[in-house]
């Protein structure tokens, strides 16, 4: 069964930028699509941005234009480039990868500070 492992998250201040990463491994099957979904404190996890294996790439309306996502099929990663960091994107960011199944990774907190 495939394992994610994230890193990157921290503290940063507004307007600052911070560099999400996660890695596959364990995978017996063809990942179809990876990307990040992200839960604040007391509301529910919602896609933030997610890449297909032949490059296409979605985001929500929110981050549209401050977050970038990349992926690299061979080695089978997922990065989140976070510019322009707003409080209120203050968030538990989860990595997921979509084989037969959905796994997730086990989150990685991004703080900022206003």
């Amino acid at each position: 069964q495939v394992q994610l492992v994230e890193s990157g998250g921290g503290l940063v201040q507004a307007g600052g930028s911070l560099r999400l990463s996660c890695a596959a491994s364990g995978s017996s099957f063809t990942i179809n699509a990876m990307g990040w979904y992200r839960q604040a404190p007391g509301k529910q996890r919602d896609l933030v941005a997610a890449i297909t294996r032949d490059g296409s790439t979605s985001y929500v309306d929110s981050v549209k234009g401050r977050f970038t996502i990349s992926g690299d099929n061979a080695k089978n990663t997922v990065d989140l480039q976070m510019n322009s960091l707003k409080p209120e994107d203050t968030a538990v960011y989860y990595c997921y990868a979509v084989e037969y199944q959905i796994t997730w990774g086990q989150g990685t907190q991004a703080t900022v500070s206003s």
